[in-house]
């Protein structure tokens, strides 16, 4: 029985169910702790069992010091984990190769099931190739089931053959959207030892904008896939307990603003102020005035000002929302019951104490879009034209992004790595744009093409894709009625859209094309080539498929700077198409009014977008909506059979998806000519007890690497070169150039994986000067340069350890399972550092590999290392019963004793047994609760 050192288990009885509860009021101090802070002190109470968690561990969170840097170390165990198909496939292969092993040990195939619920949603795979047609999302869905078969197949085989693991099938809708329509509980409830348990709602994703779901009150966030595994075994999730902000809302939006530029304003605020690694959590009497979809476009793009999450509390707006989408009434009235009874209910007049407090008036936010390459460089409407001119001419912002949370962010293409940058730096702030007055002469470059039989003229600045895409907005009724509203009202003027502009609609939820269809708003959006393209996350993640092609033969000939408008949250250069250099973040409406005008130049809130039938200009203040007319409609035709009938067999899936060929049984039937799903070799040789710690010696270096190397270095997930090592395999297994699609989607073939780790085109090793990527030299052949690959491969042979040499802040970036797998498969032992970003540090361990840093004040260079040295590592073996403060190093005529960065002794199981998931295998072949 779990223990209970606070005196807190009770009873709560609702509609008369005795729910076994721990009661928050009964811990001092308690009820002054932030929302954010309550939801971790419930969740350390109820899985106390002095072990894992510990009484210590609770007055951690109880004593919290609001001013300190962060607070002492904590176990957080999630309700459940959600996933997206990118990022989630791995783990499948994981747990699949786990069945595997268990077998060939002699235990139960059945012993390996996520012991908490989890749930997948395929999203991130359908490409916008075809547009503006009736048959376009077909099309699509067609051409994504051929790409993707052999990863849907092994998706389908889980589905069926995993307990407690559900997959929401493709053409369905966006994972942050179906998790808030439907997976959320609030609070969660399930069959405890002594009755039924009762407690808050809780996740962690593998994407980084999980935090959508803090708008409905459930705490949760994004973490890499070894993080997510460890959740889904049952392991809970260590955690530093953070500073909390405190965002007092008050007043109410002006009309004619949107959720979109509530968000966007949030953004440059929480930038500005500096919240990366923190909580966030919004209070004050204008809650109360924040709708709930609202809240979760707030939340959803929490990772783009750095905060961990962004909460809202449980309150009256929260139940109808949950009414809205069909939940049930019995549920609705736990989760009231539930909040008010343990202080997690909003008083708009309480103010719990926080390590800072910033207060945003709503009345003051303007109409606005960001961008052009960082989602939290607002420019207000009023000046977009000004500022886009002074960016062409460039006199404005910086060209560079920089190592902090924007470049986490941006290389989270294409698989929405969630980020792991865990404190504010100077270059994460916002860039004001130019609002100075004067004319800027941007560069004008004039290219006249036709297309369908007429002449038309593209230039700078002009825009090439319009998308009204990404569950950040199409997850709010308000906005995308008001897009819809203002196509109709744009169609009955007699407008079109610019004919060199591609326009999509592709929203999270099915929910969407049922009201539209009830409001009779579909075919004005069809008319202005917003015809639906597909369900999932397309334009927002780069998925926006090719433009048209004489405005894409333009664009590259002429190297035009042109742009794409879309209501997602990302926005960086290169993310949604290689050849849109500037793109801009904006509410659906607006959206819709710039594939209009076809142009960024103009000034919406002064220049005609057009002439109307009539011969008159039509400006967007004749077509934009009122308030109330948006209202009318959401409440007329928003209705929650809708999300009843559309989420009542959400895991069925179409013919198509029921008629993939599934191996049947409990153990997957590997492809051998697969090369996006192959088993991975970590459990290759592995017996039920760990062989015993030892110490490292004759190892040789792989890579010397300076300062703020990221998980992008280590384990790009973009674009496959055809003369790097994962080409090359790929061609010599029959895959065409076309159809290499990126690193992230071969998550499931280690073969790919390893041959792209440290295979970065910008990773500059210090070991092979004069290079940049993938090289390095090879000891074992006398020192000669050559791929980092193909000398792991050399060393292997000849069983030479291998070990890397980092600077500052080793590993930063996104959270990249593959950075800390790719390192261990390639062989390497041991990688010493000046300091680490704490979740690749983590990462490391659970792949088992030894985390070392450098005396303080000391580095290589200091200390004389040139790389070309062999490593001795002794007092490793202290790691067997204990964890040894430091081991020590000896490389030729340097010696030095390293910090150990094993930091708890859960880490030390990990690394003694080779890693998290032998870990838990050895746990549960031995009976023991993992």
């Amino acid at each position: 029985m779990a223990a209970d050192s606070f005196g807190t288990r009770d009873r709560l009885v609702v509609e008369g169910v005795a729910f076994g509860v721990h009661r928050l009021d009964r811990i001092d101090g308690a009820m002054r702790l932030p929302y954010s802070l309550k939801i971790l002190l419930e969740n350390l109470l109820r899985n106390e069992d002095d072990r894992l968690v510990s009484a210590a561990q609770i007055r951690a969170v109880a004593d919290w010091e609001p001013q300190a840097e962060h607070g002492g170390e904590v176990a957080f165990t999630p309700a459940r984990v959600l996933m997206q198909d990118f990022t989630g496939v791995p783990c499948v292969v994981d747990l699949v190769a786990m069945r595997d092993a268990i077998a060939a040990l002699g235990g139960s195939t059945g012993r390996i099931n996520p012991l908490v619920p989890t749930e997948l949603v395929i999203d991130h795979s359908v490409i916008a190739d075809v547009f503006a047609r009736p048959d376009a999302f077909r099309i699509n869905s067609e051409l994504e089931f051929e790409r993707n078969e052999e990863r849907y197949q092994l998706l389908r085989w889980a589905q069926q053959a995993l307990a407690g693991f559900s997959v929401v099938p493709p053409d369905t809708g966006i994972c942050h959207q179906v998790n808030l329509e439907y997976l959320s509980r609030v609070v969660f409830t399930r069959e405890g030892p002594d009755g039924p348990e009762a407690y808050p709602d809780t996740l962690v994703g593998t994407d980084s904008h999980t935090p959508m779901v803090n708008g409905l009150g459930v705490l949760g966030w994004g973490v890499g896939g070894i993080e997510a595994e460890a959740a889904m075994l049952g392991q809970p999730m260590s955690m530093l307990v953070p500073q909390v902000l405190g965002l007092k809302l008050t007043g109410e939006l002006p009309a004619g603003t949107t959720a979109t530029d509530l968000v966007l304003t949030v953004a440059e605020l929480l930038r500005r102020t500096g919240v990366v690694g923190k909580f966030v959590d919004f209070y004050g009497p204008g809650v109360a005035n924040v709708p709930l979809a609202n809240r979760a476009t707030i939340g959803n793009m929490s990772p783009e000002y750095g905060a961990t999450c962004a909460i809202f509390p449980i309150d009256v707006v929260t139940l109808d929302y949950l009414r809205l989408t069909g939940r049930a009434e019995r549920q609705i009235r736990l989760v009231e019951a539930y909040a008010k009874e343990q202080g997690l209910w909003h008083d708009p007049d309480d103010e719990p104490t926080y390590s800072q407090v910033v207060e945003l008036d709503l009345g003051t936010v303007e109409a606005s879009i960001a961008g052009p390459k960082r989602p939290h460089d607002r420019i207000p409407l009023r000046i977009a034209p000004h500022a886009i001119s002074a960016l062409l001419s460039g006199r404005s912002q910086a060209e560079a992004v920089s190592a902090g949370l924007d470049e986490a962010s941006s290389e989270s293409f294409p698989a929405s790595d969630p980020i792991a940058v865990d404190h504010d730096r100077t270059g994460d702030r916002p860039a004001a744009p130019c609002g100075c007055g004067d004319t800027h002469d941007w560069p004008r470059r004039p290219v006249q093409i036709t297309l369908d039989g007429t002449p038309v003229t593209i230039d700078n600045g002009h825009v090439v894709i319009a998308a009204i895409t990404s569950c950040t907005n199409t997850s709010n009724p308000s906005v995308m009625v008001g897009a819809a509203l203002l196509a109709k009202k744009a169609v009955e003027k007699g407008l079109d859209r610019r004919p060199w502009v591609k326009t999509s609609l592709a929203p999270g939820s099915r929910v969407v094309t049922d009201y539209y269809d009830r409001a009779g708003l579909t075919r004005y959006l069809d008319t202005l080539g917003f015809s639906l393209v597909g369900y999932g996350c397309t334009t927002c993640i780069g998925n926006s498929g090719p433009l048209i092609p004489e405005v894409s033969a333009a664009v590259t000939e002429h190297d035009l700077t042109v742009c794409s408008v879309l209501s997602g949250n990302r926005n960086f250069e290169g993310r949604i198409h290689p050849e849109c250099r500037m793109n801009f973040l904006a509410s659906p409406p607006l959206v819709v009014a710039y594939a209009l005008a076809g142009t960024m130049h103009v000034d919406l809130l002064r220049d005609p977008l057009g002439i109307g039938s009539d011969g008159e200009p039509v400006y967007l203040r004749d077509i934009w909506p009122t308030t109330d007319e948006v209202a009318a409609i959401v409440d007329d035709c928003v209705r929650a059979e809708m999300f009843t009938h559309d989420y009542a067999d959400v895991f069925a899936g179409d013919a198509r998806w029921q008629a993939l060929p599934t191996p049947a049984g409990d153990r997957f039937e590997w492809a051998p000519r697969s090369t996006y799903v192959r088993e991975p070799p970590y459990f290759e040789g592995m017996d039920r007890q760990p062989p015993p710690v030892q110490d490292v010696t004759g190892a040789r270096v792989l890579l010397k690497l300076g300062d703020s190397v990221t998980t992008d270095h280590i384990s790009p997930a973009g674009a496959i070169k055809t003369d790097s090592p994962a080409g090359r395999y790929l061609v010599e297994h029959g895959v065409e150039r076309r159809d290499f699609n990126s690193y992230g989607s071969r998550r499931g073939n280690h073969e790919v994986m390893i041959r792209g780790t440290f295979a970065n085109i910008r990773l500059r090793n210090q070991l092979a000067p004069g290079t940049e990527g993938g090289y390095t030299r090879d000891f074992a052949r006398g020192g000669e340069v050559t791929t980092v690959y193909d000398a792991a491969v050399d060393y292997s042979a000849a069983g030479i350890p291998l070990v890397i040499l980092a600077g500052k802040e080793y590993g930063s970036g996104s959270s990249r399972d593959w950075a800390a797998k790719g390192t261990a498969l390639l062989g390497v032992r041991i990688v010493i550092a000046e300091s680490y970003e704490r979740i690749h540090r983590s990462n490391l361990i659970g792949m088992g590999v030894l985390p070392l840093q450098f005396p303080v004040g000391e580095t290589a260079e200091s200390l004389g290392l040139s790389g070309e040295e062999s490593f001795d590592v002794t007092g490793v073996t202290a790691l067997q019963n204990g964890i040894p403060r430091t081991v020590h190093v000896a490389a030729g005529d340097v010696a030095f004793d390293a910090l150990v960065r094993i930091d708890t002794p859960g880490e030390a199981d990990y690394f003694r047994h080779g890693g998290i998931l032998q870990y838990v295998l050895r746990q549960l072949l031995a009976g023991e609760p993992a």
